[in-house]
């Protein structure tokens, strides 16, 4: 490797990306402006809506965007433009342009929009443009009537957004191709810096000589993990314009993932390490390390340098495994002491795997493979035409967003039109590029587009009154603040809509002509986009109620939901020949995929729930829940490791040097840790579920248990499990240890080879490690819900054991 990698090297690339997208985004629309104010009289008379070319250019070349992602975009705009010509063309024929009103308009824009939704298929960015042109169309047939005709409208909206699409490929072309390959690969250069740095820190954290060194590295590792997790995110908005580039390309982004999660892992066990020095650390194992540390970053360099070979063939990796396993340091003379010391024993693992770049996120059991592709063979042709059928029908949450579109665009052009019949264009056209298929804070959303659409407006009309002496030329002042909101769709405060917003606020007044004056078209566009907003506010509230803490605390129940379930599936070497051990794994690893997309979905409602107002409501604990969420993530990232360790242990059990009677005591141990956890897990479910402690109480009053409550004498008592902070962990790692200790004597006089017996002992000492790591982490997680409870009802001292005595007392 060159040199260390710095975040401030990392950050310096970034911006430097973005300056070339804002570069591009003002090319692309240079072209726009040039063509619409100085292009050929016959082209200019089809270019009669010039804002929506403006629109489309923003909408395809704004933020990241590359060669591949525009070529894509072009196709979404072609097939929004065909419905939309299909459609508004049948709406012209069957209703007539002379019979357009205000409420024939906005029942049109409604239905057809309706239509443009429902098909689950269709990319948003279709749907958006497609919404957008439907606007145009209906909204200029009311204010011209019969005089335009059919076609007029349609052609020369379809030509306006053809114009955005043609200069924003040009813009990717010119001055050479921004190719998302190219992007990628940069990226993966940064990335192999700073996992090669991560790396090394990691290793002299695990050698360091006091607490107060490594401490400061594990700081200094977590700092780059960021800075990682940015880059692997910058490869994947890259991926869908790569594909579009290079179709055979696939499967690079689990490949990069691949050397994520060991450098997650190696994270985790540093921060299960109580003190330092580690004694296991001798001189030895350090220089085998340091070592280590010289083949990974030669390793990653050479992979970075030939991008292309990286999704070549793995056959060589294969090679040099058996050469790894022989000489990683599970063969050295302190192999007794390895597995006393979980979080070295863990670490050491993490690093194997990473050398090995063994595949941990996918089942790369052969048995599990070939069980699922005869499973597959096994379906009829019948039940896959029905599951083809079933696919392609519109589910009901699409079904929601498509009559949520619809409302929305209908009451907007409705109110706009019987605000300002000739600027009502701008209060559809803000609400059609405002929708998206997830959840948004909606308030903080249109605050965002509201202030962006003010700004821009008003930098326009500033820079027509100072340079409106130069004519045409005064364009060029549009230029720096095309950079500027480029860098503004990136921050916290406006994002990808406030951005935009503010862009297009500048573009409809410098690069337009024969409009009203600047500050009467600006004021006009302000107060049609504030229409526009409001319905859009007023229809999402209807349609999303839900505030996003609701939905915060709710998916927090989801994830202890999930935890048990994942918990709850866990065996090693199985003896029941219904469900073998590979197969305990695949469950767990789909299980272990739904905890994740869970827990993702929690960290974008307790995004959201932090940017909504609090209105009357108690403020958003936010600190809290992110803390929880850090926990939850570890144990996702512990639980991937469990399902993969448990493959390895079914494969080395297989060669007969572990006696079935540890197997059993082991099982016997997990059987313990789920007793501890799963109810813990249970009764932090029930708790979050509960809205409030005052209804917990007055239904109680009514149904006069108050006594039995109070007192704790329900039935339901005894079950309430609650773990005792460290005892528990103490207590399950001990129980590993003794089990281990055992298990290495009987490998010791049972197995001749000296790699296979350190790999049993290793991956029996990690899984205890995971095990006691998902203990300490559900212990972390039940403070931090105490401290929600409190902070959500101040005034109550009911301990958990009392509210969940309520909570059952309330259910039998």
């Amino acid at each position: 490797m060159s040199g260390a990698t710095t975040i401030g090297d990392t950050r310096a690339e970034l911006w430097r990306a973005r300056l070339g997208s804002a570069l591009r985004t003002t090319l692309a629309c240079t072209i726009v402006s040039c063509t619409v104010l100085h292009g050929p009289a016959w082209l200019r008379q089809y270019l009669e809506f010039p804002a929506f070319s403006y629109v489309t250019t923003i909408l395809l070349v704004s933020g990241d965007a590359n060669l591949g992602d525009t070529i894509r975009g072009c196709w979404h705009v072609f097939c929004a433009t065909l419905q939309v010509m299909i459609l508004s063309i049948v709406g012209l024929r069957v209703v007539g342009p002379a019979h357009f009103t205000s409420p024939v308009a906005a029942t049109a824009v409604a239905v057809s929009a309706f239509v443009v939704a429902v098909p689950e298929a269709t990319h948003l960015l279709t749907k958006r443009i497609a919404f957008g042109q439907l606007v145009i169309v209906y909204v200029k047939t009311v204010i011209r009537g019969a005089e335009a005709g059919v076609l007029k409208h349609p052609i020369h909206v379809a030509s306006c957004t053809a114009l955005g699409a043609l200069a924003s490929v040009l813009a990717m072309l010119i001055p050479y191709p921004r190719l998302a390959h190219f992007q990628v690969k940069k990226a993966f250069g940064l990335y192999a810096e700073n996992a090669s740095e991560r790396f090394s820190h990691n290793l002299e954290a695990i050698s360091a000589s006091d607490n107060s060194t490594a401490r400061g590295l594990c700081i200094q590792s977590k700092s780059l993990a960021k800075v990682g997790a940015k880059l692997l995110q910058w490869v994947k908005s890259n991926l869908d314009g790569m594909r579009w580039e290079r179709p055979r390309t696939r499967a690079f982004y689990e490949k990069l993932q691949d050397k994520e999660i060991p450098l997650r892992g190696m994270d985790i066990a540093l921060s299960g390490c109580t003190s330092f020095p580690v004694g296991f650390i001798d001189e030895e194992l350090r220089g085998v390390l340091l070592d280590y540390r010289g083949r990974l970053s030669l390793k990653l360099d050479k992979q970075a340098s030939c991008f292309a070979s990286f999704n070549a063939s793995t056959a060589p990796a294969r090679k040099n495994k058996e050469e790894n396993l022989k000489s990683f340091p599970w063969s050295l003379k302190n192999l007794s002491i390895t597995y006393k010391h979980l979080p070295t024993s863990f670490f050491l693992y993490c690093v194997q795997l990473l050398l090995e770049d063994t595949p941990i996120a996918t089942n790369t059991n052969k048995t599990a493979e070939k069980a699922q592709k005869t499973d597959a063979d096994e379906r009829g042709i019948l039940k896959r035409i029905k599951e083809v059928i079933i696919n392609m029908l519109p589910s009901s949450q699409n079904l929601a967003f498509a009559f949520k579109c619809s409302v929305s665009l209908g009451l907007a052009v409705f109110f706009g039109l019987l605000y300002d019949r000739e600027n009502a264009l701008w209060s559809g056209l803000t609400v059609a590029i405002s929708f998206v298929t997830k959840r948004q804070p909606t308030f903080s959303v249109a605050n965002a587009r509201g202030q962006g659409t003010a700004m821009g407006s008003t930098y326009g009309v500033i820079c027509s009154f100072l340079l409106h002496k130069f004519g045409a030329f005064s364009f060029l002042s549009l230029l720096p603040w095309v950079v500027f909101c480029s860098f503004l769709m990136h921050s916290k405060m406006y994002g990808q809509a406030g951005g935009m917003s503010a862009v297009i606020g500048a573009l409809l007044i410098l690069g337009r002509r024969n409009y009203s004056t600047p500050a009467q078209f600006a004021i006009a566009r302000i107060a049609e986009a504030t229409i526009g907003l409001t319905c859009f506010i007023v229809v999402e509230i209807m349609f999303n109620p839900s505030r996003g803490r609701s939905l915060a605390k709710s998916e927090l129940s989801n994830s202890f939901r999930a935890l048990q379930d994942c918990i709850d599936t866990i065996i090693v070497d199985s003896s029941d020949k219904q469900k073998p051990c590979w197969k305990t794994s695949q469950e767990l690893r789909e299980r272990q995929e739904n905890l994740k997309s869970i827990v993702v979905q929690l960290e974008e409602f307790i995004e959201e729930a932090g940017l909504e107002p609090n209105f009357w409501f108690l403020p958003f604990h936010g600190a809290c829940y992110r803390k929880i969420l850090d926990s939850l993530s570890t144990m996702t990232d512990l639980l991937l490791f469990v399902a993969h360790l448990i493959d390895n242990v079914s494969k080395l059990s297989t060669k007969g040097v572990m006696p079935a009677q540890l197997q059993d005591r082991v099982n016997e141990t997990i059987e313990i840790f789920k007793a501890k956890v799963i109810p813990t897990l249970k009764c932090l479910e029930e708790i979050t579920r509960i809205k409030s402690l005052r209804k917990l109480e007055r239904k109680g009053k009514k149904r006069n248990r108050n006594s039995d409550i109070e007192l704790a004498e329900h039935p339901n008592a005894d079950s309430v499990r609650v773990l005792r902070g460290n005892e528990e962990v103490e207590s399950i790692t001990c129980s590993f240890l003794q089990h281990l200790e055992e298990m290495a004597d009987a490998v010791r006089s049972n197995s001749d080879e000296e790699a296979v017996r350190g790999q049993i002992i290793v991956q029996y000492s990690c899984l205890a490690f995971c095990f006691s790591g998902l203990t300490r982490e559900t212990i972390r997680v039940e403070n931090k819900v105490k401290e929600l409870v409190m902070w959500e009802n101040p005034s109550s001292d009911s301990s958990f054991s009392e509210i969940y005595c309520k909570i059952n007392a309330l259910r039998s």
